[in-house]
């Protein structure tokens, strides 16, 4: 493997292992993976490790919890998918990506081992191996890994240490086309982290969840934590939903640092791990005089806790709103919009096609136009053209503006805003 000097050139080596949406279907399953971890040494078993998988808050919890041990003292790597911006915030240490020069400096070595292999993986399984390999090089101490898609067939999910802390997220419907279209299904997917004789956090939350959660723990003789959430002090500033997510990681790391003997952290340190930047989480930026809020709710229920979010933070406020949704087989454009619609002065509906993991379309813009229709909202314009369709938003009168939906079009948003 030549020694690979930019982000674009690791991109175009990347781009040969994108798998097309049938033959993922046809490999979702550890086979692989654990195939190549064998190769690589198993690097993944040689750092303590907190496992996150949920539908909702899984990478906010992530980075609160990466921010709640860096805290503790300890070099603490994290990997989170997809990524919003460049391809090296899958690999962060102490919630710093690893610069370009580094990145592509082990990134070649990297993948002269996985040519040595002869395993043929696909997009996510190379970056997740890349960053567990990564983590082990750079000698963290601990890692905050968070689940790709499911959890118990996710590439993530290839770590034997009973030490590892499982925690999980709020459950909803979302990736039903692979996951199931029931919700204990899916929650069983996401308990298939869970390891023989560890521990597990979640959050209090319906029933029928938190019942799969219990069964899978017994089953394994893990330690079910179930959490009451409560409003801390430390992070009143922060939006509702990350209020939540960060009380989960506040207790899955507060266990881990009793456990491993570290020391309590003061109110200050508790207070600094609030302050995490998370792209595009309720990220709220300033241009032209307007408010603009970033933000990748992509299912019924992350609009439902961004809305609320947002009507907590500017009461009565309407929102002039750009809007894409990635293509699914689930029901998401009528659930998200009859969240979105109600703060909605006006919408501006868009169009995208994504890479990374997967080629990704988008729900086809006239869909959402007719969905808006049967709810009675006729406010609402098509700009397939995405850089078009912001510049339409920025040009609109209202004073708070909204981007939102799915993870691509809001990366596409990060790169015009740094280019405009």
């Amino acid at each position: 493997m030549k020694q690979l000097h930019s982000f674009t050139e690791v991109d175009g080596v990347l781009a040969k292992f994108v798998p097309k949406a049938r033959q993922f279907r046809s490999v979702y399953t550890l086979d692989n993976m654990q195939n190549l971890m064998q190769a690589l040494g198993n690097p993944q078993e040689s750092y303590r490790v907190v496992h996150i998988a949920g539908t909702s808050g899984k990478t906010s919890t992530a980075y609160y919890t990466a921010g709640l041990l860096q805290q503790s003292g300890k070099r603490v790597g994290l990997t989170v998918s997809p990524h919003v911006d460049t391809v090296n915030e899958r690999v962060q240490i102490d919630l710093e990506s690893i610069n370009e020069v580094q990145y592509c400096q082990l990134f070649s070595r990297f993948m002269q081992l996985v040519e040595d292999s002869g395993v043929q993986p696909t997009y996510f399984e190379l970056l997740v191996s890349f960053a567990y390999w990564a983590f082990a090089e750079m000698k963290v101490d601990y890692a905050v890994v968070e689940v790709g898609l499911g959890g118990l067939l996710d590439g993530t999910n290839v770590i034997s240490r009973s030490d590892k802390v499982s925690v999980l997220t709020d459950i909803g419907l979302d990736h039903v086309d692979i996951l199931g279209n029931d919700i204990a299904g899916i929650a069983a997917q996401k308990a298939g982290i869970i390891l023989p004789d560890s521990d597990v956090f979640c959050l209090e939350q319906d029933t029928e969840i938190l019942e799969v959660f219990r069964s899978n723990a017994a089953q394994k003789n893990a330690r079910l934590h179930e959490i009451e959430y409560e409003v801390s002090s430390h992070a009143s500033h922060l939006p509702l939903f990350q209020q939540r997510n960060w009380w989960l990681a506040y207790n899955a790391a507060s266990f881990v640092t009793d456990r491993d003997g570290l020391s309590p952290l003061s109110d200050e340190q508790l207070e600094a791990s609030t302050h995490v930047h998370i792209p595009a989480r309720m990220e709220i930026l300033q241009r032209n005089n307007a408010t603009i809020v970033l933000d990748t709710a992509h299912n019924p229920q992350k609009m439902q806790a961004l809305i609320g979010s947002l009507k907590d933070r500017f009461p009565e406020q309407k929102f002039a709103v750009l809007l894409a949704l990635l293509r699914s087989k689930d029901m998401r454009v009528q659930g998200v919009l009859e969240q979105l619609l109600p703060v909605t002065s006006h919408l501006i509906v868009t169009d995208f096609i994504a890479g990374q993991d997967l080629r990704k379309h988008s729900t086809p813009p006239k869909d959402i136009v007719a969905a808006c229709a049967e709810i009675g909202f006729k406010r609402v314009e098509i700009i397939a053209d995405t850089t078009q369709a912001y510049r339409a938003l920025q040009q609109r009168s209202e004073t708070h503006k909204l981007v939102t939906g799915s993870f691509y079009l809001l990366h596409d948003m990060h790169k015009l805003l740094g280019k405009l």
